[in-house]
């Protein structure tokens, strides 16, 4: 195994994943969800994934959060237009961590679409008795 297979291994196994990106949108409860997965990690930077009024009602308490801002009622292929501009270029992480918990299925469907056009690996991230837990990953 080489050393980056490793270096790998051991990033993807202790959880380390420096960027997230995470819709905020709606459902009732999923604000703080995501505030939880925010204040989980120390995250070198958070991408939010919201409405005009995620961005007037959120306070992310945290200067590395930046809102892209989407309108919901746009056309589906429009919504990862939108996406792919607010994440383009923005990081250049191997993996990042995603969370749809808040948010319709045609922003999550948008979410990852635009993910997967800009060739980024992912790993769903949620809570699990209120602590972080990456999906599918069992040390």
């Amino acid at each position: 195994m080489s050393f980056w297979q490793s270096l790998y291994i051991t990033v993807l196994l202790n959880g380390i994943m420096p960027t997230l990106i995470a819709c905020l949108s709606t459902g009732k409860g999923t604000w703080l969800e995501v505030s939880k997965i925010l204040k989980s990690q120390d995250w070198n930077k958070v991408f939010l994934i919201t409405n005009q009024f995620g961005k007037e009602n959120f306070n992310p308490l945290s200067d590395n959060v930046n809102l892209v801002v989407i309108d919901t009622l746009k056309e589906t292929d429009d919504l990862v237009e939108d996406i792919k501009k607010g994440l383009k270029n923005q990081f250049n992480d191997f993996e990042i961590a995603l969370n749809l918990a808040s948010g319709s299925g045609k922003e999550h469907m948008a979410l990852l679409e635009a993910v997967l056009e800009l060739g980024c690996n992912f790993r769903l991230v949620t809570l699990k008795k209120e602590q972080y837990n990456i999906l599918g990953l069992k040390a």
